[in-house]
C-alpha cells in the first residue's frame, strides 16, 4: 500500500514547497489603486510598458501586490479575500491614515494583538493587524 491508499488522498507524490510572494489584484482603475496602495501603505510602483499588470513592492518586505485592470463583467471587491499589512502599533496607523483620508472602522482586540479593518477604492476589505508582532 502507498503514501497515497494509506492517508485515503489522491495526491500520489509529496508537494513541492511553495512560497507565497505576489497576489494580483483586479482593479477599475490602476492609477487610483496604485495611488491609494503607495500613500497608505508605502508600496512602490514597477510600470514595464509591455507588461499588463503594475507590480507593486512594499517598503518593508512581504507580498508583492499585482494590479491588473479587471474587465467590464467582472465583479471587484470580494468578499472572501482579505489583504492584512502587519503594523507594530495598530492605533498609531489607524489615526495616520484617518488624517489622510482613509477610514478604518474600530480597533478590534484579539488574541494578544490588535486589528482594524477598511475597503480599499474597488471594495476590496483590507486590514492593518498587530498579530505579526505579538509575544508568543
Amino acid at each position: 500500500m502507498n503514501e497515497a491508499e494509506q492517508t485515503g488522498s489522491r495526491c500520489v507524490e509529496t508537494p513541492i514547497a511553495a512560497g507565497l510572494h505576489r497576489i494580483i489584484l483586479y482593479v477599475r482603475d490602476v492609477d487610483i489603486s496604485t495611488s491609494f496602495y503607495a500613500f497608505f501603505f508605502g508600496f512602490k510602483a514597477i510600470r514595464t510598458p509591455t507588461d499588463r499588470l503594475t507590480e507593486l513592492v512594499p517598503e518593508n518586505g512581504g507580498a508583492h501586490l499585482l494590479l491588473h485592470k479587471a474587465g467590464k463583467a467582472q465583479k471587484l471587491g470580494q468578499a472572501a479575500v482579505k489583504l492584512v499589512f502587519d503594523v507594530a502599533n495598530v492605533a498609531a496607523f489607524h489615526e495616520s491614515a484617518s488624517n489622510k483620508g482613509l477610514k478604518f472602522g474600530s480597533i478590534h482586540q484579539a488574541d494578544g494583538y490588535e486589528f482594524a479593518n477598511a475597503k480599499d477604492p474597488d471594495g476590496n476589505s483590507v486590514q492593518v493587524s498587530s498579530r505579526a508582532f505579538k509575544s508568543t
